[in-house]
């Protein structure tokens, strides 16, 4: 078995990872997101992404990236920590981070089966659903738990409350 750190790669090593689970007919998974803060909202995600098939890759956004879309001050935790965290995980078979601010580049090379998001997200909205669709994949959209959030975990330690 394979460490946790081991299951951060980057795209191309990911690529050659898969290939062989493409070739038995194993459903390749993708989700993304920041993953700052990780919480039980974060874990119900994955577990649910995990289980629409065989292998979850975690596209995770870098830091910059998290600083261009949540503002000065984030991520909290930086993004070897945040890879290394999911990678832990028994949901997650890898984690591959992306500096863009959409996973779209990412989800046209990796080419899932399966994207997987939140149902926060309008379906018509999610980034990658065409070139997952186009190749014969599905979206799953999956409930949220609004009682887990990093913005109100965030807020509540700045309060000082809990």
């Amino acid at each position: 078995m394979t460490s946790s750190r081991e299951r951060v790669v980057d795209v191309g090593a990911l690529l050659r990872l898969l290939e062989p689970d493409r070739r038995s007919g194993k459903r390749i998974v993708f989700t993304n997101g920041c993953f700052d803060v990780l919480h039980a909202g974060h874990i119900a995600l994955l577990e649910a992404a995990a289980a629409e098939g065989d292998r979850l890759v975690v596209g995770l956004n870098s830091d910059d990236s998290v600083r261009r879309l949540k503002g000065a001050g984030r991520p909290v935790i930086p993004e070897d920590a945040r890879a290394w965290q999911l990678a832990a995980l028994r949901a997650v078979d890898y984690v591959v981070l992306f500096h863009e601010d959409t996973p779209r580049s990412l989800i046209e090379v990796i080419r899932p089966d399966i994207l997987v998001k939140g149902e926060d997200y309008p379906a018509d909205q999610i980034i990658g659903r065409e070139a997952v669709e186009s190749s014969g994949g599905r979206v799953v959209r999956v409930p949220l738990h609004e009682e887990y959030s990093t913005t109100t975990i965030l807020k509540r330690l700045a309060e000082g409350s809990r």
